[in-house]
This record gives C-alpha cells, sequence and structure tokens, in this order.
C-alpha cells in the first residue's frame, strides 16, 4: 500500500458550541437517518459525496478527498466496498481493532461496528481507497466536533501500528440481526423459462428456505443448513441450522436465555414453512405469472396470425419466425398447466400455517461472544419425520438459480477462464454443499473476482433475496450492538460485501429476513451462518458471518456428534435411516413439497 498523508482539522462547525458532543435541539432525533444531509454537509461537505449513492450520511473522513464525478457522469457513480486481504496489519489487527473499540468507548462514541474494506466506484477495478476503517454509529449521535476527534483517536492508533496511511470515517449506520422483515422482495419470474422452479422453491425444503415461528409467523427469517445430530447410526434427528433469533424473535424471547427442548418439560415451539408474509407474496406470485403468461399467449397468437400460411419456397426466415412462435405459445401452456397445478395444491394443502409446519425448536443458543470472540447466534429446528416426503428430500444442496441465471452464476462466480471447466454448474442449478472453508483461506483466498481481485467468492440463498453472490473480506469487523437482546459486547464478525459488476451494479448481499442462510464458497464449501447486517436505516450495506468453522466449535460442544447432513446422501438412504414409509407417488397432501424430481400432468402432481 502506498503511504498517503492524512491531515485533520477540527473547527467548530456553524451552529455547534465549540466541543458540542451532541446535536442542536432542532435536529432532533425524530427523523430518519438521510432526510437533512444539510446537517452533515453544512460541517463536512463531502457527506454525501465520500459513500454516493448507497444512503451512507458520511460525519467526517480523514485522508485525501476521495474523486467526484461532476455534470451528467456524477448519477453514474456508485461507491462499493471491496474485501481487503493479505494486508501487512492482519497479524495484529484483531488486538489493534479491539483498542480501536476501547478507545472510542472511553470517547463515549456510541459506536456499532468498525469494518476494514477497501472502497471503489462500482463497475471499476481501480480502487479509490485500499483500506479504510468506518466507525458505524447510530445516526444523530455524534457531533461533527466528536466524530473528529474520534477520527483522530483512532488514526493514533493505526499510526502507533504502523499504518498511519489507513483512512478513518465516521459513518451514520445501524447493525442488526436481519430476522424479520417489513419489505419483500417480490419473485420477479423468467416467463421464457421452460419450468417454474422459482416458483415452487419457496414452498420446499431446498435450502434457503423461508421459516418462521408459528407463534409470530410475521418475524421471518431463513433456514440454512441440515444437520445430523448425531453420528450414531441409531439416532434418527435431522435438524435445521438457523439463527438464534429466528428461533426466538424479539419480543418471544428479549430475555436471551438458552433453549433445549425436552419432552414432558416443554411445551414445543413450532416452526413453519414460510411466514404469513411470503406465504401471500409466494402464491401472488404465481397468480401473476398465469396472468402474464396468458397475456403473452395472447401477443404471441396476434403475431403468428400476421405470418402468411407456409408455402414450399417461402424464406427461412419465415418458417423460423413461426416456428418460434408455436414454441413460445406452446412452452407458455405448458408452464400456465403447472403453475395452476402448483397454485392448487398450495391453496389445498397449505394455506393454514398449521399445515405447514416442519419442526420445532430443539435448541436454541443463548447469543453471546465465545471465548474465541466471534458472535454466537444459531439455533437447531428438529424436523418432523413425517412431515417431510424423505424419497424426494434434496438435503444439502443450494439452489443458485431462481433470480440469478446459469449466465450470471459463471460470469460472476468463474469470470476466469482457466477456472471453467465444465464442471461448475450445478446440476438443476442445485449446489451440493461439503465441508468448510479454514481460516487460512479467509485470509488468503484462491479466488479471482471479476475485476482480477484476489478474493473469496461466496454464494448464499435467503428468504428475502434469493440467490446473491458477494466477497468475503479477509480481517474481521467489530461488532457490538444486539439492541432487542440488551447486549453491547464487543464481537467479531466477518462481512461479506455485495459484488458489484462490470456494468457498475453494486447488489447487496442481504436484507431483513436473511439471517440463518448459509453462505458458501463457488465449490459448495460452508464459509459462513448469516446473522445481520449495517447500514442505513432503509437498506443493509454490509453483511456479518459468523465463520462456519468457528461456530461448529462451539455447536460440537451442545452436540458433539452433530455434523453437516451429507449431500451425496440419496433420499433413498435416508428413508432407510429415518424409517420413514415411502410417499405414495401422487400422495402429497400432508407432506412438505421437496424440490426437484417433479412431475406435471393435467390432474395429479408428485412432489
Amino acid at each position: 500500500m502506498a503511504a498517503r498523508t492524512s491531515t485533520l482539522t477540527s473547527s467548530s462547525p456553524p451552529g455547534y458550541p465549540g466541543g458540542s458532543l451532541e446535536f442542536p435541539p432542532s435536529l432532533d432525533s425524530r427523523t430518519t437517518v438521510t432526510d437533512d444531509w444539510s446537517r452533515l454537509t453544512r460541517c463536512y461537505p463531502n457527506a454525501i459525496t465520500d459513500f454516493y449513492r448507497t444512503g451512507i450520511p458520511c460525519i467526517f473522513k480523514t485522508g485525501p478527498e476521495w474523486p467526484v464525478a461532476r455534470g451528467p457522469d456524477a448519477q453514474k457513480i456508485v461507491r462499493t466496498a471491496r474485501p481487503i486481504h493479505n494486508h501487512k496489519i492482519q497479524p495484529i489487527w484483531v488486538e489493534t481493532v479491539i483498542k480501536i473499540g476501547v478507545e472510542l468507548d472511553m470517547l463515549k462514541v456510541k459506536w456499532n461496528a468498525l469494518d476494514p474494506l477497501a472502497y471503489a466506484n462500482a463497475g471499476q477495478s481501480a480502487l479509490i481507497c485500499d483500506f479504510a476503517v468506518t466507525v458505524s454509529v447510530q445516526p444523530r449521535s455524534l457531533a461533527y466536533d466528536k466524530a473528529v476527534i474520534a477520527a483522530k483517536a483512532v488514526q493514533k492508533i493505526l499510526s502507533d501500528a504502523g499504518f498511519p496511511e489507513i483512512e478513518v470515517a465516521c459513518i451514520e449506520s445501524l447493525y442488526h440481526p436481519s430476522g424479520s422483515a417489513p419489505k419483500l422482495r417480490g419473485l420477479t419470474p423468467e416467463f421464457m423459462k421452460k419450468d417454474i422452479s422459482d416458483l415452487q422453491k419457496p414452498f420446499t425444503l431446498a435450502l434457503g428456505l423461508s421459516i418462521a415461528p408459528f407463534k409470530l409467523p410475521s418475524c421471518e427469517g431463513t433456514g440454512g443448513l441440515f444437520m445430523r445430530l448425531s453420528r450414531d447410526e441409531n439416532d434418527d434427528r435431522v435438524a435445521l441450522l438457523t439463527c438464534a433469533h429466528v428461533s426466538f424473535p424479539p419480543p418471544h424471547q428479549s430475555a436471551n436465555k438458552a433453549y433445549t427442548f425436552e419432552q414432558g418439560s416443554h411445551s414445543r415451539e413450532d416452526i413453519i414453512l414460510l411466514g404469513e408474509e411470503s406465504f401471500q407474496t409466494n402464491v401472488d406470485a404465481i397468480k401473476t405469472f398465469i396472468g402474464r403468461q396468458t397475456t403473452d399467449i395472447e401477443a404471441w397468437t396476434v403475431l403468428l396470425g400476421r405470418i402468411p400460411e407456409p408455402t414450399q419456397d417461402e424464406a427461412k426466415e419465415i418458417t423460423e419466425k413461426r416456428d418460434e412462435y408455436h414454441y413460445l405459445i406452446e412452452t407458455a401452456r405448458a408452464n400456465i398447466v403447472k403453475a395452476e397445478v402448483l397454485h392448487g395444491t398450495v391453496i389445498k394443502d397449505f394455506t393454514l400455517a398449521s399445515s405447514r409446519v416442519f419442526g420445532h425448536v430443539l435448541h436454541s443458543a443463548k447469543i453471546e461472544v465465545g471465548e474465541d470472540r466471534y458472535m454466537r447466534d444459531w439455533s437447531l429446528i428438529q424436523l418432523d419425520r413425517d412431515r417431510i416426503d424423505w424419497n424426494t428430500f434434496n438435503g444439502n444442496k443450494l439452489f443458485v438459480g431462481g433470480n440469478k441465471s446459469i449466465g450470471e452464476w459463471v460470469d460472476y462466480m468463474f469470470p476466469k477462464n482457466p477456472d471453467r471447466d465444465g464442471s461448475h454448474i450445478p446440476e438443476h442449478m442445485l449446489l451440493p454443499l461439503k465441508d468448510h472453508v479454514p481460516k487460512t483461506e479467509f485470509l488468503n483466498p484462491p479466488n479471482r473476482d471479476i475485476h482480477n481481485k484476489q478474493t473469496l467468492l461466496a454464494v448464499k440463498n435467503g428468504r428475502t433475496t434469493g440467490t446473491t453472490f458477494g466477497r468475503v473480506n479477509g480481517l474481521e469487523s467489530l461488532t457490538r450492538e444486539y439492541n432487542d437482546y440488551n447486549i453491547a459486547e464487543m464481537a467479531l464478525e466477518v462481512v461479506v460485501a455485495g459484488y458489484d459488476t462490470t456494468r457498475g451494479q453494486n447488489d447487496k448481499f442481504s436484507d431483513h429476513g436473511d439471517s440463518g442462510s448459509i453462505v458458501v464458497g463457488r465449490d459448495g464449501r460452508m464459509i459462513g451462518l448469516l446473522t445481520g447486517g449495517g447500514g442505513p436505516t432503509e437498506r443493509v450495506d454490509r453483511t456479518y458471518i459468523t465463520p462456519f468453522y468457528a461456530l461448529m466449535e462451539t455447536i460440537h460442544k451442545k452436540f458433539p456428534g452433530c455434523h453437516p447432513l451429507s449431500a451425496d446422501t440419496r433420499p433413498v438412504d435416508l428413508v432407510d435411516v429415518v424409517g420413514t414409509p415411502p410417499v405414495t407417488p401422487g400422495d402429497a397432501t400432508g407432506m412438505i413439497f421437496s424440490f426437484g424430481n417433479i412431475e406435471y400432468s393435467a390432474d395429479v402432481v408428485q412432489l
């Protein structure tokens, strides 16, 4: 990293008393983070442009100004975070970031996350800043003068460690678990597809399933990974890994206590597939799909009618166009039949929340910081054997399609030709999961992204944002806010940054409701459990995960033989182990759908 000279200035801005730690009464906390940018720009002119078009308000940043485009080009700029790997500070980073957190506490800064990241303009390979520590603070809690003092204190710690060139930015942001979601991303079916897997997936037990407590169906999260609870062949229990704050969301469990189900001592805490919003939204998506396919058929029929009757000597282009319209119409008709069967089955068998119960909370850990300083927020949902169609159960295979195409999977997860050996496209877009990524690969990752930068590429499928691609940071962040559980202890977590592309997009990796998702590498190895995010109140800008290698150490203390269910386990093998009788073909009543291996006819659906 090239050395940079940082200059800090501190002056009493207009309307602020010298050294004031609070905002003037007229700028109270009843408004949102970004509704009054002038309160920031009149003190720090780059409050908007530092993190342009991300919605992140910057109170103050050290170091040289980041480039700002003027005129029409300004609308094209989107700042994006990039991961940092193989930096010289890595061996002492954890102790350094903890020193920073302690110092900010002494200054009474209400910080909630310290993130080490690089920054660039989305779509561009070159960095505008190769290392910045962002100090996220509660909105309207830090006056400009105090932000300057805090930044100077952080920079001194970094300078004393031998890294005076690292920049420091104080930003307004919130850390929050990503359990319940006030907003839901609607499905956008690809109407030219030959199947309706993206419509079917939400109603299945394919990984990334949307789940909610039966008692609080409006508080939704994600189920991440199937686990065998023991290596004992006689132990037939299978569980689903998620977050504790998904199993017991506030206010259901504001006391933050560990819970373990004991037969006869506790009533069941049932978990359902699809909370109330997700169920209705996905049912509506099926109806919307049918309506749009019907409209497409009408339009293609009109266009087909404009083509003359076939003749022996007609042009090849006319024949091909006629055949194309026939193909599109027949495909759409077949899709409508499939969607109508799916809709009828869902309405008939799964409208009641009680009919979507698929298991109960076996264990929910106390949300706390472990001995290694990583956050622990996990829970296991024991599956009800008689609610699963084990004959078609896919196990630990992550659906990486739906809102992402095969082309996008290849382009972004395997951007370099040497990686493309033909084995990188999962069958049916179901990625088999296996093993986990060791800590050494967090620090020195094996992948290259679309900008040819070394990184650890990641994918997840979550309740709200579906399939998303990201890049895992090589340095830990320091967080300390689980407000709903009265936790303010400093914890290490790892950021997964969004994956900006050459088109300049900067898709976020997660949003509210994605907590509990398993984050994996492009080869199917587990990277971590998604626990929360940080950013302005309206959006999630950074995603936080607990590394899987650290999480499993804790799970083993409670369940010594617990391990991920093998993706190679054939459904019939699991039937033999679990002891569930085979499901009669075509009789899916009372069973939770399983993803894949679906056959449709006009009046029967096999699930």
